[in-house]
């Protein structure tokens, strides 16, 4: 029983529980920030791109092509996660300002 014992100490020491399910919310965080670009935003964009298919949005240098639409979609993503992100930081920690500790 000691190895159980240790195990449990682990789990408590490390805060693994809560680390697992903050990894859950955020997967699951993700993916609906991730259909609200994809299916309300982008939409909203769209008529803006030439073509008009954002995720296929695409132009060439020389045989190169970059795939530009895919590419800001992915970084609407992550300023939309960085932003709930500090939101919540700046809720939990209730401070003025989030600023750098040196």
């Amino acid at each position: 029983m000691g190895m159980l014992k240790e195990f449990k100490e682990f789990l408590k020491e490390y805060k693994v529980v809560p680390l697992a399910i903050a990894f859950i919310m955020g997967v699951a965080a993700t993916g609906l920030i991730q259909s609200v670009v994809n299916n309300l935003i982008m939409p909203l964009i769209t008529p803006f791109i030439p073509g008009g298919a954002w995720q296929t949005a695409t132009f060439l240098i020389g045989p190169i092509v970059i795939g530009w639409g895919a590419l800001l979609g992915t970084i609407i993503n992550f300023i939309i996660i960085a932003f709930v992100v500090f939101m919540i930081a700046k809720f939990i920690f209730k401070e003025e300002k989030v600023e750098k500790k040196w």
